[in-house]
């Protein structure tokens, strides 16, 4: 029984982060704005909510602060996208080369590892991935502005034929998707008790592959990240097991969760449908 609820424990700890980075995605790409961005709004959050838990001693202050940082990563995507018009793919690579190179800047810069953090439980984050996949699926099936979302995400020009802007549409979604990342970068470096720059370590990039193996839709998206929690949860418990006489090295259970992530790709999203006007301006 105690071997079952570490697994459970185990994979609620890593699917809850992919399940609230999934859910900014879907917001974004719902509304017709590629994002490849979710991993670097996820870094600066995790850094953010480091060094202002350090340095106040204040989880709240703290989590707001990391929110506030990625959704002001996810607006300059909406400023690079929308209003200067660049490719969706390059601005999220140039959005997740900064924050590469940003947040290692201010965690050496501003960093104290002799500092302890304050962090908000884990358990507020796990309820938050539970609860959050089914109020977007309600919000999207049955509310004026969910149904907008996705008309904005099948066709902005039709839109805006019939006097709906899709630039607030997006504005409001990529102010969605900055809150969803800053909960998910903030949950993984509460997680890990320390930043480090590596501290997301890809999860963006499997939030992304959950999002399209669920179809851009919130309760299939949940279960893919669950899905790939439980993978992540298995290579934890796989460390230091010897087959026969040979250990294997931790660098291939490590990377077994991102081998599983190309495989589901490969074979299943293929069968998955974008919103017609992703990319679309």
């Amino acid at each position: 029984m105690a071997g079952e609820a570490i697994w459970l424990v185990n994979t609620a700890v890593m699917a809850a982060p992919l399940v609230l980075a999934a859910m900014g995605g879907l917001l974004s790409e719902r509304s017709g704005v590629m994002n490849i961005a979710l991993e670097g709004k996820m870094l600066m959050a995790a850094c953010t909510l480091a060094l202002i838990g350090a340095s106040t001693g204040n989880a709240v202050l703290a989590l707001f602060s990391a929110i506030g940082v990625a959704t002001l990563m996810s607006l300059g995507h909406y400023l690079l996208t929308q209003t200067y018009k660049i490719d969706h793919v390059v601005s999220g690579m140039a959005l997740n080369a900064l924050a590469l190179g940003g947040a290692k800047f201010l965690s050496d810069k501003f960093g104290d590892p002799t500092k302890s953090v304050a962090f908000l439980p884990i358990e507020v984050y796990i309820g938050s991935a539970l609860i959050l996949p089914v109020i977007l699926g309600l919000w999207l099936a049955k509310t004026r502005a969910g149904l907008r979302l996705l008309a904005v995400g099948n066709s902005p020009e039709k839109c805006r034929q019939i006097g709906l802007n899709p630039l607030v549409v997006r504005f409001g979604a990529l102010i969605g998707t900055g809150l969803c990342c800053g909960l998910s970068g903030a949950m993984i470096v509460t997680n890990a008790g320390q930043f480090g720059e590596y501290v997301t370590a890809g999860k963006g990039f499997i939030a992304l592959a959950a999002l399209i193996l669920g179809g851009w839709r919130p309760i299939p998206t949940l279960v893919a990240a669950i899905g790939f929690g439980l993978i992540q949860a298995v290579q934890l418990q796989l460390q230091g097991v010897k087959i026969g006489a040979a250990e294997i090295p931790s660098e291939v259970w490590n990377g077994l969760p991102y081998l599983a992530t190309l495989v589901a790709l490969i074979v299943l999203g293929s069968k998955s449908r974008a919103p017609a006007g992703m990319g679309q301006h």
